[in-house]
Formats: C-alpha cells, sequence, structure tokens
C-alpha cells in the first residue's frame, strides 16, 4: 500500500471536467485506489476510479487530499494523481 497526500490548488476545486480527468487518469492503473478529504469529519474514503464518488467529497481549493493504491503499480499511480492535483489541470 502506497499513500500520499497533497492540497486541491486549482481556483474552482475538484468540479466535474478536473474529477473526469481524474477519474480517467486512475481507471488506466491496475491498483485500488481510493481517495480522502482526511480533515472532514468522518472522513469519507471513496473510489478514486468513480467520478460520482470523487465528486460527493467536494473538493474545493485548499482541500486535503490523501490518495491511497494497493497493488503491482501503486506507487506510479499515486504519484501520477498526485502531480495531476498538483498541476492544477490547466487551471491556475
Amino acid at each position: 500500500m502506497y499513500t500520499r497526500m497533497t492540497t486541491v490548488c486549482n481556483p474552482t476545486g475538484l468540479h466535474a471536467r478536473p474529477a473526469t480527468e481524474f477519474v480517467n487518469r486512475a481507471k488506466q492503473y491496475k491498483s485500488r485506489i481510493t481517495i480522502c478529504n482526511p480533515q472532514e469529519e468522518p472522513a469519507d474514503t471513496v473510489n478514486a476510479k468513480s467520478v460520482v464518488l470523487v465528486l460527493s467529497l467536494g473538493l474545493a481549493k485548499g482541500s486535503q487530499v490523501e490518495i491511497t493504491a494497493q497493488g503491482e503499480d501503486e506507487q506510479q499511480a499515486v504519484d501520477e494523481l498526485i502531480g495531476l492535483l498538483e498541476s492544477g489541470f490547466g487551471e491556475l
């Protein structure tokens, strides 16, 4: 299992377009991937390969995000998804 944290930096948060891009990228990996906002009580952990579940987290600019993957390509998956979040999805 491999986990990393980052902060949502794009001004509009993880709305429909970037969430779809995030999920499509997550689906390219064989590992089981989850995403959560550890600052929320309770911290809902959802399947990162479901756009509906990712949107349900309501991740706004400044939200903390924890991505965890478990499987044969776990480190590559998490590192790429963290990089995607930190890139701002072209909205910076």
